[in-house]
């Protein structure tokens, strides 16, 4: 990755063990090299290119106006590399009048419907607490990116891939919540009702908290049951898909009153027998917990997100730890042909950087 000097802003997102590497980043920069250059001096720029011209794929964040007085666009690029596949990230599509606006992703999830959706729920248009709206994007950008080094494979095209993070989150977000809105005429107001209810909640038991997704009649059948609610055996709520979302507030009521009267335990092993999807609630703590403890050569101990994808003949790994800003500088304008007298004269100027 390429870094200013003062580092990309994940490096200081909550407290780390250094000060260009906090908890987030020693995860979020594994595997990757940092060359630290100044791309506004032509030796950066000059830099980037020779870089550039030996990658299969740029990815940038950077807005178009930037790219265009750094002169470092796709037509740059492809100067260098006929076939590369340049994937040009931010906040709004081409040709909105928005592209070269300033975007993150509080300001996404505002774009996007998500905080209107909050409203629904909550009554308060706030923002989830994760950043959904970055790491859409992330896996949006990763998905356009195979599918262009897909066809280059077939046809040795590059090209450029623009993803808008304001067009990437409304759709992740409209997949469910286009719903009524989306047939012309509309047949009624966009959003998913099942989840848009205060109901869909985690579920207290007697000794703790659980989330139970009964998801058919069977579900239901054994969890009234079990609960005392012979009322319910033959409840019409449940016997449709539709059903069950039309009466989806009540519904989780009722199921709600049912898992209070036992343990966590009790129902883990209910639902495992049934077959009804359930879990515990886990705190962002008990996660952590359960990480795997690795040790990082400048920082030491830390706990280490494994991979989340098993692959049965290139299985996933951590190759490279999180590096310091530029640490690589050197190393990789060394691979590029540059001798140790001009490396020396732009680190000496400030161009590169070299912890």
């Amino acid at each position: 990755c390429i870094e200013a000097e003062g580092g990309d802003t994940n490096r200081a997102m909550g407290p780390g063990p250094h000060r260009q590497l906090s908890g987030v980043s020693l995860n979020l920069l594994r595997n990757k090299r940092n060359l630290s250059v100044d791309l506004k001096a032509p030796e950066g720029r000059e830099l980037f290119l020779r870089l550039a011209a030996t990658a299969d794929v740029v990815v940038t964040n950077l807005r178009p106006g930037p790219l265009g007085r750094l002169g470092l666009t796709y037509d740059d690029v492809r100067t260098v590399r006929p076939d590369i596949v340049f994937c040009q990230a931010h906040g709004w599509a081409s040709g909105s009048g928005r592209e070269n606006d300033p975007a993150f992703d509080d300001v996404i999830q505002a774009a996007s419907g998500i905080s209107e959706l909050e409203e629904r729920v909550t009554g308060e248009r706030v923002l989830a607490p994760t950043l959904i709206a970055d790491k859409v994007s992330g896996l949006t950008i990763v998905y356009a990116v195979l599918a262009a080094l897909f066809h280059r494979e077939r046809t040795g095209e590059g090209q450029f891939v623009e993803v808008p993070m304001a067009d990437a989150t409304a759709a992740f977000v409209l997949v469910e919540h286009g719903a009524a809105g989306i047939p012309e005429p509309p047949l009624g107001p966009a959003g998913y009702d099942r989840i848009l209810t205060r109901e869909r909640r985690s579920q207290r038991t007697s000794d703790g908290w659980i989330n139970v997704l009964p998801f058919g009649v069977s579900h239901y059948a054994a969890l009234w049951a079990e609960g005392g609610r012979t009322d319910l055996v033959d409840d019409p709520r449940v016997l449709t898909g539709r059903a069950r979302i039309e009466n989806g507030d009540a519904l989780y009521r009722d199921v709600a009153a049912v898992l209070r009267t036992r343990t966590t335990a009790f129902w883990l092993e209910f639902c495992r027998k049934h077959s009804i999807p359930s879990n515990a609630v886990n705190t962002v703590d008990d996660l952590v917990a359960e990480l795997p403890l690795t040790e990082h050569p400048t920082t030491g101990a830390y706990r280490q997100i494994p991979p989340p994808v098993r692959f049965a003949r290139t299985p996933a790994g951590v190759r490279r730890e999180a590096p310091l800003i530029g640490e690589h500088s050197v190393e990789m304008m060394r691979e590029l042909g540059y001798d140790d007298t001009t490396i020396s004269a732009l680190v000496d100027r400030n161009i590169v950087r070299h912890p």
